[in-house]
């Protein structure tokens, strides 16, 4: 299948949580046998408070404007470093757009699948076919971050179907405003046993403009993750 090439701009609207994920439970389902790990043994889990790490669920809205146009749920599971670079792992992500999938796996090396998107006013739903996958609840801005002006961010992202540890860089610009956010995981979700929880913090990203960068190759896994 044809796709564009990196990087990727795309613009919309986005929601985001970020959540306190147990550093241990992450190791823990890492070491499973028999199964790919939550996080790979070449990335180390970076604390923000004693024992937690930072995750996140992204759902988002690329519109008209966008090189492709399709609804995208992430999930972050960690907040990790490799030497002196730190950055999201990426251990889910779902699209409803099959050139979307087919990029993303062959340019950033990233675990996407196929899923459903259902946006109602203040809820999202996805799943894939009968099976919820993650539920969002969110109420109306109770405080603006900014209100007149965009703000302006980079992240760095780690990747790797395969045998390489990817890198590479978002950024984006985008209205912030924060909202009131209930998240629901289902117990048969590939990602409950991360006990997402309830989200510390919710945004709500306006006027978004997103540009996913060309990702490098900085190491050889170790393990080498099988196709979720």
């Amino acid at each position: 299948m044809n796709y564009p090439p990196a990087p990727w701009n795309l613009k919309g609207y986005a929601i985001q949580t970020l959540n306190l994920l147990d550093i241990e439970r992450l190791r823990s389902a890492s070491a499973l046998p028999d199964s790919p790990p939550v996080i790979p043994p070449e990335l180390e889990i970076v604390s923000v408070l004693p024992g937690k790490t930072l995750g996140s669920i992204y759902l988002s809205v690329y519109e008209s404007g966008s090189l492709l146009q399709y609804n995208e749920l992430i999930v972050v599971a960690g907040l990790t470093r490799y030497r002196n670079q730190v950055g999201g792992w990426i251990s889910h992500i779902y699209v409803d757009n099959e050139t979307s999938v087919a990029g993303g796996r062959e340019i950033w090396e990233l675990p996407k699948e196929m899923a459903e998107f259902t946006w109602k006013q203040g809820e999202v739903t996805v799943k894939q076919g009968d099976k919820p996958l993650c539920n969002l609840k969110y109420n109306k801005d109770w405080y603006h971050l900014a209100t007149w002006w965009q703000q302006k961010f980079t992240a760095n992202v780690f990747s790797g179907l395969n045998a390489d540890l990817l890198l590479f860089n978002n950024s984006f610009s985008s209205k912030l405003s924060l909202l009131s956010g209930q998240l629901t995981i289902p117990q048969n979700s590939p990602f409950h046993s991360f006990n997402l929880g309830q989200p510390w913090l919710t945004i709500k990203m306006d006027n978004l403009d997103l540009l996913a960068g060309k990702p490098e190759a900085i190491a050889q896994k170790t393990v080498v993750n099988s196709v979720r």
